[in-house]
């Protein structure tokens, strides 16, 4: 069967001599088929390279009149590996790369293939930026559409709504069709400062915890949104660390100099790399920060707050993280503009809260379960505090299949879950885009 396919793609690819192709013999398919999850060992059909929409639209339908099933692929960070599926055809967006800055250089058109390390570089090249993840690699489309969280949400928030169908598509990315192009919102940024402060860990518990009680009191005596947190705990060459990352998106470098050296006050100071810097250089420094590849499984819970026993369960937790430099763990806050109910997605989780970020990876495959039940303990751990203080949402990006498995639509999406479902009856009634996450049927 697979063999029919494939010669019958082949003979079809013969009348679109634009659409780039790597098959399954050919020496660089297992260099373009790899991903970041290495768990999932599925082997596609064969990989083609659509060099425009155009090329995607006829891919699609030729996928559809053949009875071929298929998945889009960008970045490959999908938590789950699905970007690869056994047998399926992988129409892979990553010529897809073109930045149109408008006239008013309050918007800018990208495509669908580019990654958030390209996006950045392309809007820096024009005294532009928007918000990001923190990592280059991962594809921007995915990252944007499922609510992503990065280093200067606070201020960016969400563009206005459009349709329906747009509303939908913030939150479910591309389950109704394949998203080529978006209109972004952009910002004149003229310098950046951002980096990584490192604390002494050797009580890493106790700096956790003190950390904790700190940072509370700064927000309470009014943080400025432009400046972005996000802890982390991963292992360095000095071994198990607690650090934050840091980035102010305001144009006072001064002031945010002032904020964040009142960050790295807030413990024993180890290392900090804050400085005035480039888009460009900052991603290429949160790159070392992760593995090119892993095998495992991630898990996620939003809180309302940090609450010391919160604080408690994390820290007692933190002494165990394996040595692994795949096993972290991360802690995102939604604040500000973005955390405003605003009725233009359906992403459950708009109030303030915090996402926990879990991450059970292991660079080596014989290293997973220990990375796996770290994760799942810690996890456990926090879901045995007060329940008042925990959400019933989920991040979709990084939800395991084994979380808690109890309806998981309701838990990406809570109350617009009936509204998602019904467009995806509307705009892709036969399921034809099945493999995108979530899968909706």
């Amino acid at each position: 069967m697979a063999s029919a396919q494939l010669a019958n793609l082949e003979a079809f690819l013969l009348g679109h001599p634009s659409i780039k192709y790597t098959a399954p013999s050919s020496p660089e398919f297992s260099t373009v088929c790899k991903v970041w999850n290495l768990a999932r060992p599925d082997i596609p059909l064969a990989v083609v390279h659509p060099q425009n929409a155009e090329d995607v639209r006829v891919l699609v339908q030729f996928a559809k009149s053949n009875g071929l099933k298929f998945t889009i692929r960008v970045g490959g960070h999908n938590m789950e590996g699905r970007a690869l599926v056994d047998d399926a055809l992988v129409i892979d967006l990553r010529a897809l790369t073109g930045v149109k800055v408008a006239e008013d250089r309050q918007s800018a058109t990208v495509e669908g293939g580019i990654l958030q390390g390209e996006l950045g570089t392309k809007l820096w090249a024009e005294g532009l930026a928007t918000p990001t993840g923190s990592i280059p690699c991962v594809g921007y489309v995915g990252w944007a559409t499922y609510g992503g969280y990065g280093p200067s949400h606070h201020t960016g928030g969400w563009g206005p709504i459009r349709s329906l169908l747009l509303r939908g598509i913030r939150g479910v990315g591309g389950v109704f069709g394949v998203i080529v192009d978006l209109t972004i919102k952009v910002y004149p940024l003229q310098s950046l400062l951002a980096g990584a402060i490192l604390f002494d860990s050797q009580d890493i518990t106790k700096v956790f915890a003190d950390f904790s009680t700190g940072y509370q009191k700064l927000l309470e005596n009014g943080m400025p949104e432009q400046l972005t947190i996000q802890q982390a705990v991963f292992n360095a060459p000095p071994g198990r660390v607690f650090a934050v990352i840091v980035a102010w998106s305001g144009d006072d470098i001064e002031e945010g100099k002032h904020w964040t050296n009142q960050i790295a006050a807030l413990g024993p100071l180890l290392m900090n790399t804050v400085v005035e810097t480039t888009i460009p250089e900052w991603f290429t420094g949160n790159a070392a920060l992760v593995p090119s590849s892993v095998y495992g499984s991630s898990r996620t819970l939003n809180l309302h707050n940090v609450t010391p026993e919160v604080t408690e369960a994390i820290g007692r937790n933190l002494t165990t993280l394996p040595s692994d430099p795949g096993t972290m763990m991360s802690v995102h806050q939604l604040r500000g503009p973005s955390a405003a109910p605003k009725g233009s997605s359906v992403f459950a989780t708009r109030e303030p809260h915090y996402m926990l970020e879990i991450l059970g990876f292991a660079t080596v495959e014989n290293r997973k379960e220990e990375a796996e039940k770290w994760a799942s303990d810690i996890a456990e751990a926090i879901s045995e505090t007060d329940a008042g203080n925990i959400l019933p949402t989920t991040y979709i990006s990084l939800y395991s299949g084994s979380e808690r498995g109890v309806d998981p639509l309701g838990q990406f999406y809570g109350s617009h879950t009936e509204e998602i479902l019904s467009l995806k009856k509307e705009y892709d009634p036969e399921d034809l885009f099945h493999w995108i996450v979530p899968q909706l049927q």
